[in-house]
């Protein structure tokens, strides 16, 4: 298994879940579900098996080796399985903030998404702030899926901002909304 050179160890567990390095035997699935789930990510075409193997062959090859990753990705499991993947993406190291990003399996959604979503958000949690000590982390969402916004908030994550009819989506301007949690850990 990999390990990003800023973090102590590799794997981040929670009872039966657990944050790991991405594995490059994931890109298939994450491109599937980036695929199915287009509608809400900053995607802007579909992605096939050779984009994707170049994305992880150059730039998740190159993550790993630098000191301070503009993101750190990870395969999300539960007892070993793999049931979604994120990270901290356009991390900012001057100012120690980074926004969150995360996608489950699409079919587990109805019955897990604010479960998964809140213990993916307390492991990530750790890693932000006792690993990186980071200041802050936060989520950038369309204003699609209100669902989110409840298990977001149940993380103690607080909306910051709201960017009115900020992207374009399905022919119409759509707001989007910043939540936000502090680093509390006073290790910043």
């Amino acid at each position: 298994m990999t390990r990003y050179q800023c973090l102590t160890t590799d794997i981040f567990i929670s009872g039966e879940f657990s944050l790991i390095p991405v594995r490059k035997e994931d890109r298939f699935e994450i491109m599937k579900m980036r695929n199915e789930q287009i509608f809400h990510l900053r995607q802007s075409e579909v992605l096939t098996a050779e984009k994707q193997d170049h994305y992880f062959n150059t730039i998740v090859a190159e993550l790993v080796k630098a000191e301070k990753p503009s993101q750190l990705l990870f395969s999300f499991l539960k007892s070993g399985e793999f049931i979604g993947y994120g990270g901290l993406v356009h991390i900012n190291w001057t100012d120690k903030n980074a926004e969150v990003s995360f996608i489950m399996k699409t079919e587990l959604q109805g019955q897990y998404f604010e479960n998964y979503w809140i213990t993916y958000l307390n492991i990530l949690e750790k890693i932000a702030f006792e690993e990186l000590c980071l200041h802050k982390i936060y989520t950038y969402a369309f204003d699609l899926r209100p669902h989110l916004y409840r298990a977001i908030e149940k993380a103690s994550f607080k909306e910051e901002a709201r960017l009115h009819q900020h992207c374009y989506y399905d022919d119409k301007f759509v707001d989007v909304v910043i939540h936000s949690k502090f680093n509390e850990y006073g290790n910043v």
